[in-house]
């Protein structure tokens, strides 16, 4: 909160006041709690980090609104807490328009949030998901607990080497956006929103409004970066260079977004009657920044018919690799779910034979394939249940889906003229806002992260 602080005393707006309380609040809160707590670490189980992650990211947002409570924005909290969740979820969806005129405290804020959200679930999704066995996560335990093939020694260095990494990304991606045209101001804050496949904007037309083919093109060089994992830049650097050569997750996601930018392209060019050339940029520009949950916007994708909008909606839930900045379902478990249904369908055709389930090269584990079953219809049961809550709420049939699917999948813009990339949050009701703001939360964190508190049987000693 001292950086958007700094940032506003600078440009002379008095909302420095708001950060500087708001940082000083939250510091003597924080202070409270760590003298009252003076014992001896002795280390946490299962059901602490379970409890320690999710209170994390519910009370992150529940103080990172206070600067926007209080700043000259007229929001009220639930607007507040719904622009931080979604923030630090990096799900890009806002509840500010006319963002010309916000104080650039209020900017740089939002862009903070989505920054430490990135990097905070890539420390998860190779620090606490894989010992948790969170919807097949267990497969990527290598790469921070196993001592024959991890990396580096502890997962702690291996987090500190990945977090130098990404912020190499993203001054190198700052340096881009500066050269295409960009204000160090733009630059900077896209840069940290574009790496952390976030999508918060400093202005309400989004990346459509520099109007530049280049800054788009550098847009879909930095999603895809920060939708690959992070542990194969490692491993690259240092001295596996074949890493992404021989990942099958990598290749599977590339092989989605070429298809899906083809299939488009053609279907706008067609159709739509644009130009082949315009037809290309529009699409890869769009099916990168909803496939990774970046949610950019260069064109309200919304009018582009029935077609593209199945195909956006279905792109929503894929999201990117594990181990990225991305959110969705995760194509590994696509994977691993293609592979246990190939080896049940040779099953059947050959009752006596003996057949294995693979991810990479490896046989799959039997509870790995329980996990992503489980997460699997966990995503589709929530998914429903979200777009029934928005239902009875009283949205439309279109409002209630997409948001649905963009919360939970921490998208950001949903489809239609309320929620699309020409509309806001900001007209949904209040009670609609905390239920997103809870789909958010549950799509960030897995789902099960989630769940497994409100069983009753977590509590019992």
């Amino acid at each position: 909160m001292c950086l958007p602080a700094v940032a506003d005393a600078v440009s002379g707006n008095k909302d420095w006041q708001v950060f500087a309380v708001a940082a000083g609040f939250t510091a003597f809160i924080g202070g409270l709690f760590i003298f009252t707590a003076r014992t001896p670490f002795s280390g946490i189980n299962v059901r602490q980090a379970f409890l320690l992650t999710a209170l994390a990211w519910i009370i992150i947002p529940a103080f990172g609104a206070l600067p926007m409570v209080f700043a000259n924005l007229e929001l009220s909290y639930t607007d507040a807490f719904f622009e931080a969740m979604s923030g630090l979820t990096t799900t890009g969806s806002t509840v500010i328009v006319g963002l010309e005129q916000v104080q650039p405290g209020i900017l740089l804020w939002r862009a903070l949030l989505q920054w430490l959200g990135g990097i905070g679930i890539i420390g998860m999704a190779i620090a606490i998901m894989p010992l948790l066995q969170v919807g097949g996560m267990q497969l990527f335990r290598m790469e921070s607990s196993d001592k024959s093939e991890k990396i580096l020694p502890r997962a702690a260095q291996l987090i500190a080497y990945i977090g130098f990494i990404y912020l190499f990304f993203t001054m190198l991606c700052a340096f881009f956006y500066w050269l295409a045209g960009m204000s160090g101001f733009d630059a900077a804050a896209h840069a940290m929103t574009t790496i952390a496949t976030g999508g918060f904007s400093t202005h309400d037309l989004s990346i459509g409004y520099f109007e530049n083919a280049k800054i788009e093109f550098i847009a879909i060089i930095f999603m895809m970066l920060g939708s690959l994992p992070f542990v194969l830049y490692l491993r690259a650097l240092r001295g596996s260079t074949n890493a992404f050569l021989h990942d099958s997750q990598v290749h599977w996601f590339l092989a989605i977004v070429f298809c899906t930018t083809v299939a488009i392209a053609v279907y706008l060019w067609n159709m739509k009657g644009m130009a082949p050339t315009d037809a290309l940029q529009n699409s890869a520009f769009n099916v990168v920044s909803i496939i990774t949950g970046t949610g950019y916007a260069t064109k309200d994708f919304s009018a582009w018919g029935p077609f593209a909008l199945v195909i956006f909606l279905f792109l929503m839930f894929i999201g990117g690799c594990a181990g990225s900045t991305t959110c969705g379902i995760k194509v590994f478990r696509f994977q691993v779910l293609y592979a246990t249904a190939v080896t049940q369908m040779r099953k059947l055709l050959h009752p006596h034979g003996v057949f294995l389930a693979y991810y990479n090269g490896k046989p799959i584990p039997e509870d790995v394939g329980s996990s992503v079953m489980s997460f699997f219809f966990l995503y589709a049961a929530s998914f429903a249940a979200l777009a029934i809550g928005l239902g009875l709420i009283g949205l439309d049939f279109l409002t209630a889906v997409s948001g649905a699917a963009t919360a939970i999948s921490n998208v950001g813009p949903g489809l239609g003229s309320t929620i699309g990339p020409s509309g806001a949050f900001i007209t949904l009701p209040d009670s609609a806002k905390w239920l997103l703001s809870f789909g958010m939360l549950l799509g960030r964190l897995e789902l099960f992260t989630i769940f497994v508190l409100l069983a009753p049987s977590f509590w019992r000693s």
